[in-house]
């Protein structure tokens, strides 16, 4: 079984890494190619390109690589029509990837999607697109699924990987061993995005935060996860600018998970991080930044009162959002320190995140795998 495959960003990538790996369990002989990541490459997929080339976020940031994105989509796309694969999964990344699986569906190929575009929170417009691209949608969480069936396109959710990763996670405790932070000092994780245009924006924001905070508690530990080895002269760079440079701050090469579970509190850009910090049940606060036409336009159309994963899943503003002038540090540092010098109010955030994590326990890549699977072998 031949399968075409198209991630972008690092969450993308750890998607298709699990999904491959799925597949040969069923499928040993399977193969795999199209735009990877590192964890992808790793796992077996050939690349054609690199999904780092895909990771660029804003609706205005995006126009200056626009061409070079257009050009790449066109070379796979003719890629896969002369050499068609038995299904083409395209994993999130939708403003790439849904051109595309309209092209190769309408070459004949069949079209998996995982990852549902946020739709039911803006951009509503999408969902004609969508059902003239794939033959079938993978959700994440239980409400797409039910979204989807009142709008007459096929899906199916299969729960999320994280939260299947995430069962057997060490204790705050054993990863601070693993990590030399003195057990007994509050600890700030600081994730300020995956993507270069995400760090420049809000990493200065976040270490004056720490720094406002460290203001309060002097001895607090301070963490920063690089969410990929190419993002590391940038931090680096950044946090040399800071007034107090590295002083303090252990940098991580990865290891956001670890950052997270080491933390008392942790001060995370809105995104996939958001979910995988309610997953391991560690109070947050979001923060972001990005051009203000982006965030003018994006505003216009949201759909949901909410931006944050957490807030949405649970229906209400259980995690503090701060969002484009918002973001300061004068509004986070408090909001933080709430959270790191009152344990009842971190307990109350953090309460609910149980039962989210229960609810998306689903072996998703594995029931992922023997979709695509079923599609790829009709």
């Amino acid at each position: 079984m031949r399968i075409g495959l198209v991630a972008g960003e690092l969450s993308g990538d750890q998607l298709g890494a699990a999904l491959i790996e799925a597949i040969r369990a069923i499928h040993p002989q399977a193969s795999f190619e199209g735009i990877a990541g590192p964890r992808m490459r790793a796992a077996g997929c050939q690349a054609l390109a690199r999904s780092e080339r895909l990771a660029v976020m804003g609706l205005v940031e995006v126009l200056g690589r626009l061409p070079g994105l257009i050009r790449l989509r066109r070379r796979i796309a003719r890629h896969f029509r002369e050499n068609p694969p038995d299904v083409f999964v395209g994993i999130d990344a939708p403003d790439f990837n849904l051109s595309l699986e309209r092209t190769l569906k309408q070459a004949g190929i069949p079209v998996v999607h995982w990852v549902s575009p946020s739709v039911w929170a803006w951009r509503n417009y999408r969902l004609k697109k969508i059902r003239h691209s794939v033959d079938l949608m993978l959700t994440l969480f239980p409400f797409e699924r039910q979204f989807y069936a009142q709008h007459d396109v096929p899906a199916h959710c299969v729960g999320h990987p994280l939260a299947d990763e995430i069962a057997g996670s060490p204790t705050r405790a054993q990863v601070r061993e693993q990590l030399t932070l003195d057990a007994q000092r509050p600890c700030l994780a600081l994730l300020p995005g995956s993507r270069a245009t995400e760090v420049k924006r809000l990493l200065p924001v976040f270490l004056d935060t720490a720094r406002l905070c460290r203001q309060t508690l002097p001895d607090l530990q301070l963490l920063l996860p690089v969410a990929t080895p190419g993002l590391l002269p940038l931090c680096r760079q950044l946090l040399a600018a800071s007034p107090g440079g590295e002083a303090g701050v252990t940098l991580l090469t990865g290891q956001a998970r670890e950052a997270m579970l080491a933390a008392d509190a942790v001060l995370v850009a809105s995104g996939t991080a958001t979910l995988e910090c309610l997953l391991v049940q560690r109070p947050m606060v979001v923060a972001y930044r990005m051009h203000p036409l982006s965030f003018a336009l994006a505003r216009r159309m949201l759909r949901v009162p909410y931006v944050s994963l957490p807030n949405n899943l649970l229906g209400r503003m259980q995690v503090p959002e701060f969002l484009q002038d918002a973001a300061t540090p004068q509004r986070l540092a408090p909001a933080l320190l709430a959270l790191l010098q009152q344990p009842e109010q971190a307990a109350h955030q953090t309460e609910p995140f149980a039962g989210v994590l229960r609810q998306l326990q689903q072996h998703a890549a594995r029931q992922a795998a023997q979709q695509v699977i079923e599609r790829g072998t009709h």
